[in-house]
């Protein structure tokens, strides 16, 4: 469930970059960040084995990359480095086992219109909680978003005067769908579960046959693909076209 995607905000930062506010858009940074495995004294858990997959890549990296898909399309090619913080963990029983999955990932990144960007993920950031910040640079401005404050986001114009040229802070409110149908007024803030909820109520639209927001299946596929190219470029250490 790329519940991500339905946060007022990202919605209307999509609208903005529709009406090219900012201009041609030219550079993107996305980044993810918890820290609930920056411990090195945490033991060994099934995130931990090589068969739950490549690590920050596939249990972290899908969702930043489910925004890069709602705002501006497919990614066309990566070249990406991976780390482990910890080479080994503790086990309940004694002893210690091998890490076998990446904690970080680092990613360059072209998407299929152009734009350059990259892509960071590490699941042992110290004081990192919930962040999925994304950086937007284009022409004429650039927008900027963190979900560890989801009801808000800042915009920079070059159209303002350059005595007051700056980044506005533009707090989430009714006028930004569909803040209205859980809160009457602006600044109150949703939460991560009134997501959820919206991403509930798109299902169901599409279920009904009606146009929705959602990561569709072929969409989905997509990001699989391009973790799948990110992965096989760590291994290959080359730049890798996603197919």
């Amino acid at each position: 469930g790329y519940n991500y995607i339905q946060s007022p905000a990202i919605r209307h930062i999509g609208a903005l970059l529709d009406e090219k506010i900012i201009g041609e858009v030219n550079h993107l940074r996305i980044e993810m960040d918890e820290d609930f495995m920056a411990d090195p004294e945490a033991p060994f858990f099934w995130k931990h084995e090589a068969t739950s997959g490549y690590g920050a890549l596939d249990d972290f990296a899908v969702h930043p990359l489910s925004l890069v898909t709602a705002l501006f399309g497919r990614v066309a090619s990566v070249i990406c480095d991976m780390a482990k913080p910890y080479a080994d963990r503790k086990l309940a029983a004694g002893g210690r086992r091998a890490v076998e999955t990446y904690d970080i990932a680092s990613v360059l990144m072209h998407l299929e219109n152009g734009i350059a960007g990259t892509l960071q993920v590490n699941r042992s950031a110290w004081g990192r909680k919930g962040r999925i910040a994304i950086q937007i640079f284009g022409s004429k401005g650039s927008v900027l978003f963190d979900q560890e404050r989801m009801n808000e986001f800042q915009l920079y114009l070059t159209s303002d005067r350059p005595t007051e040229q700056g980044y506005r802070t533009i707090l989430v409110a009714p006028q930004h769908k569909p803040y209205d149908l859980f809160v009457p007024a602006p600044g109150h803030s949703l939460g991560f579960n009134d997501l959820k909820i919206i991403e509930c109520h798109e299902l169901l639209t599409r279920l009904a046959g009606k146009p929705a927001r959602l990561i569709e299946f072929a969409e989905g596929l997509e990001i699989e693909r391009t973790v799948h190219a990110m992965a096989r470029s760590f291994e290959e250490k080359r730049w890798v076209d996603v197919r």
